[in-house]
């Protein structure tokens, strides 16, 4: 247990020294504000904001199809 516990804070801390690890840890930053602004904008079903939009203006569209291939 105690040889995990050293491998762990040694990996720690070539990860605190690594600036490549500093950019790794920001590339997880950006995508996670990236995942929340995406979800805030689309929400988690289509039922509300731009889902909602969105599949109005394809039953819109499919009508207006069906419609034009029945004339």
């Amino acid at each position: 247990m105690l040889r995990c516990s050293i491998k762990a804070r040694d990996a720690l801390w070539r990860l605190r020294t690594d600036k490549d690890g500093v950019v790794s840890f920001e590339y997880v930053i950006v995508a996670a504000c990236i995942v929340a602004a995406v979800a805030a904008a689309f929400g988690t079903d289509a039922t509300t904001g731009i889902g909602s939009a969105l599949s109005s203006a394809i039953s819109t569209i499919a009508t207006a199809v069906i419609n034009a291939a029945s004339a």
